[in-house]
């Protein structure tokens, strides 16, 4: 099963146009059967996907940057909300959102699994392709290596790093106190992420990359995004966004 969902998902893949047509084709026929009903599945799919993570600085700049954030209510419904905002200004130049029944139990480490349906419904509905996805989350900070934005990345073929509130996995060393201070997050010696102090006397985020970047990129577009705000602007936005109800 494992094998025929990572067919699925990755094999369709095109670059960038139609950017997102063939997934969403699958995700629509049928729209459940296709996705893991075990978490031994969830787990062996994640393993497979893992290899197709490309931690390399592959594009010098971006001029969009999409933060996407999912909230979820009592009902068991997931709100996904992205809001895509200027590289430079960082002000909104689009904003969609999406309700959908959620199909996944939380069970930790595997939260993409529970979160991207929605997220992919709500990225079909974007008028433009963004340049990188800023995702509520971890990106290779995962005791697999894939997180959510890994995994989001990786099935949209966009560059895409995690911005998550606290720890995962991983060991470090408290930063500075000082606005931009950081130090490395690591795992059995390797360096899987970076421990920000976003805000002085704020607690700080764990950001790692999650597709076609590496370590120095993701930090310093997160450092590009800082605002007065503990979040980087695009998923500050995002999370207040999903949180919305009419």
């Amino acid at each position: 099963m494992a094998q025929v969902l990572l067919d699925i998902f990755v094999n369709i893949a095109v670059p960038r146009t139609p950017w997102l047509s063939c997934i969403m084709q699958a995700m629509s026929t049928p729209p459940i059967d296709i996705w893991p009903k075990s978490v031994a599945e969830a787990i062996q799919l994640q393993q497979q996907l893992r290899q197709r993570v490309v931690l390399k600085k592959t594009y010098p700049n971006f001029k969009t940057f999409a933060g996407v954030d999912v909230s979820h209510d009592t009902n068991d419904i997931s709100h996904a909300a992205i809001v895509v905002v200027d590289g430079t200004t960082l002000k909104p130049l689009e904003s969609v959102t999406v309700s959908a029944p959620t199909r996944f139990p939380y069970v930790p480490g595997l939260l993409s699994f529970r979160e991207i349906p929605v997220i992919l419904a709500a990225l079909k509905k974007l008028k433009r392709t963004p340049d990188l996805l800023m995702v509520d989350g971890q990106g290779i900070a995962h005791p697999r290596r894939l997180g959510i934005a890994a995994h989001l990345g990786v099935l949209t073929d966009l560059p895409a790093l995690g911005v998550a509130k606290s720890r995962l996995t991983g060991r470090y060393k408290e930063p500075g106190s000082a606005k931009g201070s950081h130090t490395p997050l690591t795992a059995g010696g390797e360096h899987i992420g970076t421990v920000l102090r976003s805000k002085e006397k704020c607690l700080p985020l764990f950001i790692s990359p999650g597709h076609k970047m590496d370590q120095a990129q993701a930090l310093e577009v997160t450092l590009r995004c800082l605002t007065r705000y503990r979040l980087p602007e695009p998923t500050r936005l995002a999370d207040k966004l999903s949180k919305q109800r009419d």
